[in-house]
């Protein structure tokens, strides 16, 4: 049975987040299962300079309604590695908007704990900066 993990900030959800979600279970395939990481507002807030729109239980609600997701967990930090280390998937899901390096450092946490990493595309005119860029001009 495939345990695949991916991980989202979820804060605007848009057909982008759904492909990468269907893409994902498909991935997990019939018997398997998709546990998606919800990354927390502490973390956005590190990594982004500012906090989501929506509040971290509202995405987390958002991400449990969704039907591809089969568990949705909190995720601390804006890096999937602890819980990577903690649910030990053997597939996990990357967006190319993610640098190489940390491409490159989930790849080596996969190949230790004997799993892999498949990397989808980013789909540039459905990111939520660019929705709420969008939104502030009307």
């Amino acid at each position: 049975m495939n345990i695949v993990y991916s991980y989202f900030v979820l804060d605007i959800v848009h057909r982008g987040h759904l492909i990468m979600l269907k893409n994902s279970k498909a991935m997990a395939g019939p018997d398997g299962r998709l546990i998606v990481g919800i990354v927390s507002d502490e973390a956005v807030l590190e990594k982004k300079g500012k906090l989501p729109v929506l509040d971290f239980s509202e995405r987390l609600e958002l991400a449990n309604s969704i039907k591809y997701a089969d568990l949705v967990v909190g995720q601390q930090d804006y890096t999937p590695y602890q819980n990577i280390k903690l649910i030990a998937p053997n597939i996990l899901m990357e967006s190319e908007s993610h640098n190489d390096a940390q491409i490159g450092e989930s790849k080596k946490l996969m190949d230790a704990l004997g799993g892999r990493v498949i990397v989808m595309p980013y789909f540039q005119d459905q990111s939520s900066t660019a929705i709420k860029s969008k939104i502030s001009l009307v």
